[in-house]
């Protein structure tokens, strides 16, 4: 079992970042096990989300279009705290971490699946972490 961390700088409120490349060299530096196992790759963050899809630019357009149109910016509670209920409510519907099957200590994706961490709140640096099992 190994882990490892490493930062991710966003850019804009609502932003999507290929993060797969980061995860292969974090398992090549010695999170990965040298034979077939799992891979759980987690972003530290309420207001950050981690998904596995296609890192296709009208892709991402459209994530971004769908998660600002299911969950409007104004109007939740929480927004009198701290103005960011949409944030928190949009990581939710996507989800904190995903698991990836390991092949000889390789991320074993799809052809198209790339690892996308979901910008909510940005722009921040968020942390996301690497462990294998």
């Amino acid at each position: 079992m190994g882990d490892a961390r490493f930062r991710v700088e966003t850019d804009a409120r609502l932003d999507v970042v290929d993060v797969t490349d980061r995860v292969e060299d974090a398992l090549a530096d010695g999170a990965g096990p040298d034979d077939d196992a799992v891979c759980t790759v987690f972003v530290r963050h309420t207001t950050a989300g981690l998904v596995c899809n296609e890192n296709e630019r009208r892709l991402l357009s459209d994530v971004e279009e769908l998660l600002s149109s299911a969950v409007p910016d104004e109007g939740w509670a929480h927004d009198e705290l701290d103005g960011n209920a949409d944030s928190h409510l949009r990581a939710m519907l996507l989800g904190n971490g995903v698991t990836v099957p390991l092949a000889d200590g390789e991320l074993d994706l799809g052809t198209w699946q790339s690892l996308l961490l979901v910008e909510c709140d940005g722009p921040r640096t968020r942390t996301v972490s690497v462990v294998t099992h």
